[in-house]
């Protein structure tokens, strides 16, 4: 991100109240280059930012759709079936974006299913006797869209932060399922760089992607996320702040080409 996306004496990284390391370490990022931090605490989010101020934010989508309207916030996520269009070549696997009566009525076997963006409910593999499906139709509403693809198995799991189609850091999050932070292997960057060159387009200009190996040694796509609700692990912060800043700042500043992107909160969606 260059300077000129930013200015040091106006903008304002919001941060949501949740203490983590990567709200941490994105404040600390923000605070070497001289950038204001504040915390949304409770209090009415108009009472924590002063008039003036261009507010760009790092925190979860149900509380971003509550300040959106009244922040001026322009929210940058891919689109809800963006993993479901992917060449067969980067997902390795079947994948479909459905609603889940859909997925409820036709399912005979296990698959994994995982929401599109948010985290409404755990991704995982339905179907069997640990997590039967008849559970999570008691919480989740029958028109909620799902992806739906075959269970794979990934052997690592990177998370890739792209700013105007190019990586600009990144870390391994997860191994075989299990949170394992480390740093990104060139193979993962590689494989990072030809899905962009590829399909770059079709994303935000500032976004994450999660990519892995297999068990069978080939590479595939895990998912696409917004990068204001992402976790840093062992990216470099510096970069991974550009990213943030980019992808959830002032909605005049969204260039034309982002501006598809932009999430629709369910108060928008209604009026």
């Amino acid at each position: 991100m260059s300077d000129a996306d930013i200015d040091l004496d106006l903008d304002l990284l919001l941060i949501s109240a949740q203490r983590t390391s990567t709200a941490l370490l994105l404040t600390e990022a923000a605070r070497r280059r001289g950038l204001a931090t504040r915390v949304l605490d409770g209090r009415p989010a108009d009472t924590v930012v002063r008039p003036g101020e261009a507010v760009h934010w790092h925190g979860g989508p149900r509380l971003a759709d509550a300040i959106t309207d009244r922040l001026g916030l322009g929210l940058l996520e891919p689109r809800d079936d963006w993993l479901a269009e992917l060449p067969r070549e980067f997902t390795r696997r079947r994948i479909a974006l459905e609603p889940f009566s859909s997925v409820y009525r036709e399912v005979w076997q296990p698959v994994f299913l995982k929401p599109p963006s948010d985290k409404s409910f755990e991704a995982a593999v339905y179907g069997d006797p640990d997590r039967g499906l008849s559970d999570l139709a008691r919480t989740l509403p029958p028109h909620t869209p799902v992806l739906v693809s075959d269970p794979v198995t990934f052997t690592a799991e990177y998370r890739l932060f792209v700013l105007d189609g190019q990586v600009v850091t990144g870390s391994r999050y997860a191994v075989y399922g299990r949170l394992d932070p480390g740093p990104l292997t060139p193979d993962a960057r590689r494989f990072g760089a030809e899905l962009l060159a590829a399909v770059g387009g079709t994303l935000p200009s500032a976004v994450v992607v999660d990519v892995g190996p297999l068990e069978d040694g080939g590479w595939a796509v895990v998912e696409a996320n917004m990068a204001w609700f992402a976790q840093c692990y062992a990216a470099d912060p510096d970069a991974v702040l550009d990213v943030v800043l980019r992808s959830a700042g002032p909605r005049e500043r969204v260039a034309e080409r982002d501006r598809c992107f932009l999430r629709v909160t369910s108060r928008q969606a209604s009026g």
